[in-house]
């Protein structure tokens, strides 16, 4: 029994909203979290901005898509687009261009 047996990692999925693609072969995800405050037991809200790695571009602006945590692709860049799980319709993706110009 001198070999390590690994056991399988498990690494870390998200959902969130993309919120910038004009980068290369990059995307901006929003992930938004909820939890109970330990103290004052309100519903907390808090986001979060991932860099992650679009290998084929395919992700547009408000498209929501699954993440998964990887190794170090750049300075700030360790999550990879898995899937886009919810498209943005063409006439919203209009306004949203329009609302950013």
């Amino acid at each position: 029994m001198n070999s390590k047996e690994q056991t399988p990692s498990r690494k870390t999925t998200k959902v969130g909203t993309v919120i910038g693609a004009k980068m290369a072969k990059t995307v901006s995800v929003q992930v938004e979290r909820q939890y109970r405050h330990p103290l004052y037991k309100k519903i907390v809200r808090t986001r979060r901005i991932f860099l992650a790695h679009d290998e084929h571009g395919k992700c547009k602006v408000g498209d929501v898509v699954r993440i998964v945590e990887t190794r170090p692709l750049s300075r700030h860049k360790r999550w990879r687009v898995v899937e886009i799980v919810g498209l943005v319709p063409p006439s919203v993706e209009t306004d949203l261009g329009e609302a950013q110009s």
